[in-house]
């Protein structure tokens, strides 16, 4: 007996069960999205006209990836609603490039993950953070087609709106902070700076200086020449008004080289070509950028400044705030599910300052293995994270009734047009009050999914298409229950692969 078979005859045209991952899962996307959401939703969620952070505890399969998703989604339609009022949102869920780019610093022993991470800081989230804030806002800028990001809208940002000032600070943002490999970064800088109508030209006058005055030396050389005086080759006098010419203009280059790199030494996280950067620093001109804050030194104070300088860009361009979306913080494969590294990772990250940033709201969506953690932390620690003002999600756990609720709402997305199946439809001799009182062992939609799958593979091969049952016998919800509950199990104790 096939499992369609089973379903065709329920009235319901797709297997609601058949999915585990919410990237993959089409039944989610499709409706359960926008009307299936943990009872805790409006706490995570928040309002993003005042972004808020929200730290969030939850096992593997708790739905956490799935929360995620669901925010992109009712943030896509916010921002729809409100055009001048919007949030601007960042997925800081792929952490392999910048813990990448982290290692190579280090060599021998001190490359090991354990040792890497233990250098680790704050400001090596917020160059993260900030990286992925700047090199969206210059796709979009820049119109750049290829390149999707969340909750964004397809017209185009408001340039205009941007004043002298606000121009330049976009483009010394994305000088130490654009990442994009979509194109060349010195190309995407200049089309950049001839979106915002920034002038450099002033940049060039040392160089116009060098320029015009080895001419004008040129000139009197050959004219001492053309006169037959050759006591030129032995003038002290031209070669230190050739160097003074040349002084200002090299003076610039050096300083541009340190400034770069020391840049690319402190932003550890981020990859930086050295003559890239200091070419493009040599464009600023002098006066712009004196007193501008730089990550040129380990430290955030720095990078508090840019980020306010971020935020005041992005409200000429009609953005009330920045979320920032933290997932899959256990999937790098240099954490590779490691506890001790998790928190290595994920502590310097957990600074009220930080977390409590005016217009800055972060979602950080975490293992439930680090929330065991953090009682057993010092006083320190607990002052300086304030969890008790972000929104603090101890677990995210779900109840029989949810999970029996999400069940229903999933066959309702699967069912065909005119019918109205229920899970209980589905059972023979199992009422509603044992289903849920089931359900709950289960604790998270990941083992929900994997236990009825496993049921409805159970009893379809326990009968024949020529004698089907349509019913689903108690005998065989408890026996498969009992079986997947012990592998369950196996997998909480690290031993089974769930």
């Amino acid at each position: 007996m096939r499992i369609q078979q089973f379903l065709d005859h329920h009235g319901i045209v797709a297997n609601p069960f058949a999915d585990e991952d919410a990237q993959t899962d089409l039944v989610f996307k499709g409706v359960c999205i926008r009307n299936t959401f943990h009872p805790t939703w409006d706490k995570i969620y928040g309002d993003p006209s005042e972004p808020a952070t929200a730290v969030v505890f939850g096992e593997k399969g708790s739905g956490k990836t799935a929360i995620r998703l669901q925010m992109v989604r009712r943030l896509t339609d916010y921002n729809a609603e409100h055009p001048d009022h919007q949030a601007f949102v960042v997925e800081y869920n792929d952490l392999n490039p910048f813990l990448d780019r982290f290692r190579e610093r280090f060599s021998g022993r001190r490359r090991r993950p354990d040792r890497a991470l233990e250098q680790w800081r704050l400001w090596d989230h917020m160059d993260a953070v900030l990286s992925l804030c700047v090199t969206q806002l210059v796709d979009r800028l820049l119109g750049v087609k290829d390149v999707r990001h969340p909750a964004a809208r397809d017209e185009a940002l408001p340039i205009d709106r941007l004043d002298a000032a606000q121009a330049r600070d976009v483009l010394l943002l994305a000088t130490c902070y654009d990442q994009s490999s979509a194109d060349n970064l010195w190309q995407r800088w200049r089309h950049l700076r001839r979106k915002l109508r920034f002038r450099t030209w002033r940049s060039k006058c040392d160089l116009a200086l060098g320029v015009v005055g080895t001419a004008a030396l040129a000139g009197l050389l050959i004219w001492q020449a053309i006169r037959g005086n050759w006591s030129w080759c032995t003038w002290w006098p031209v070669y230190v008004a050739l160097a003074a010419v040349w002084a200002p203009r090299a003076w610039r280059c050096l300083r541009s080289w340190h400034e770069a790199w020391q840049i690319a030494r402190s932003t550890r996280s981020l990859g930086h070509n050295v003559k890239l950067l200091a070419r493009t620093l040599m464009n600023f001109p002098g006066g712009t950028i004196v007193g501008q804050p730089l990550p040129d030194c380990p430290r955030t104070d720095d990078r508090y400044e840019l980020l306010a300088k971020l935020q005041g860009v992005l409200r000429s361009l009609r953005f009330d705030g920045i979320l920032v979306l933290v997932d899959r913080v256990d999937e790098p494969y240099l954490i590779n599910g490691s506890t001790d590294l998790m928190r290595a990772l994920v502590w310097p990250m957990l600074d009220n300052k930080f977390l409590k940033h005016p217009g800055l709201g972060l979602k950080l969506l975490l293992p439930i293995e680090l929330e065991r953690l953090i009682d057993r932390e010092d006083r320190d620690f607990h002052q300086r994270a304030r969890l008790d003002k972000q929104n603090l999600i101890r677990s995210l756990g779900w109840t029989g009734q949810s999970l029996y609720d999400m069940a229903n709402a999933r066959i309702a997305a699967c069912a065909a047009e005119g019918c109205s199946p229920k899970i209980t439809d589905l059972f023979d001799g199992v009422d509603q009050r044992r289903l849920i009182e089931s359900l709950a062992s289960l604790r998270v939609p990941r083992h929900l999914f994997k236990f009825l799958y496993r049921l409805f593979t159970t009893h379809c091969n326990a009968h024949t298409e020529d004698n089907p049952e349509w019913k689903i016998s108690n005998a065989t919800f408890e026996s498969t229950l009992a079986l997947y509950q012990r592998d369950q199990d196996a997998f909480d104790r690290g031993v089974g692969a769930g």
